[in-house]
């Protein structure tokens, strides 16, 4: 049996081998997000500190603008680009895909939630406490969330409660973090915004220690929502139907 101590290696080999096997990998999918990627991207770094191992992949789906030019900026932080827009399921995909971490953090890159409730999202996780962490914003008070937002989530998370025997506040809910071998279990095939519950449903129902924690949460400062009442309508049918598939 060999055993490392990271005291007896150059500082430089140690930073290396943090890199090179990061513990954290944040996903970040961004859909013409110019006005808002540069803040998120500096947000997520200040954060370094608290979670040194980390690595911040951000998946550009076919922006029609400068988002993924911002992105290409930050020297650290990993660029995958879709040629065209393929959807929220499409760019989570592919971030999954290409991450490395042992737990997988989701981030949207409106700024409707703060960076800075990472370490408390993953800290379940990485403890052993739970192998899926919802952020919910509704164990604290949304600030600006529209009044059809706020009672569609309301809808959801009570049905998804019910079907699955567990207390959900927030199924969509853009803070998931999860362990790599939750991902590794689950088969997402949704390429749009019923990944939120399609990921819900798979995790609960493959019985994954899933915990909420609450987080801060305010209406995102530039642009509009991507979000329509016709996905929450779909969300709804789909968590209904996807038990019995």
């Amino acid at each position: 049996m060999y055993f490392f101590c990271f005291k007896y290696y150059p500082l430089y080999m140690v930073n290396f081998m943090i890199e090179a096997f990061p513990i954290v990998s944040i996903i970040v999918p961004a859909y013409d997000e110019e006005r808002t990627i540069g803040n998120v991207l500096s947000e997520l770094l200040h954060i370094k500190d608290t979670i040194p191992s980390m690595e911040i992949i951000v998946v550009d789906d076919g922006s029609t603008d400068r988002t993924a030019l911002i992105a290409s900026h930050f020297s650290s932080v990993r660029l995958i680009k879709h040629e065209k827009n393929m959807g929220k399921g499409a760019a989570l995909q592919t971030g999954f895909r290409a991450a490395h971490g042992k737990v997988i953090v989701v981030q949207d890159a409106d700024m409707e939630y703060f960076p800075r409730e990472i370490p408390n999202i993953i800290r379940p996780i990485l403890t052993g406490n739970a192998d899926v962490v919802f952020g919910s914003r509704f164990r604290k008070k949304p600030c600006g969330m529209s009044l059809a937002h706020f009672l569609g989530n309301i809808i959801l998370s009570a049905v998804a409660s019910i079907l699955y025997s567990e207390s959900i506040t927030d199924v969509m809910t853009g803070y998931k973090a999860f362990s790599n071998e939750v991902l590794k279990s689950v088969d997402i095939r949704e390429k749009g915004f019923l990944v939120e519950v399609e990921l819900t449903g798979q995790i609960l129902r493959n019985s994954w220690r899933f915990k909420e924690v609450p987080i801060c949460y305010m209406y995102r400062p530039d642009g509009v929502s991507k979000i329509r009442n016709r996905d929450g309508l779909k969300s709804l049918m789909h968590l209904l139907v996807q038990p019995f598939q």
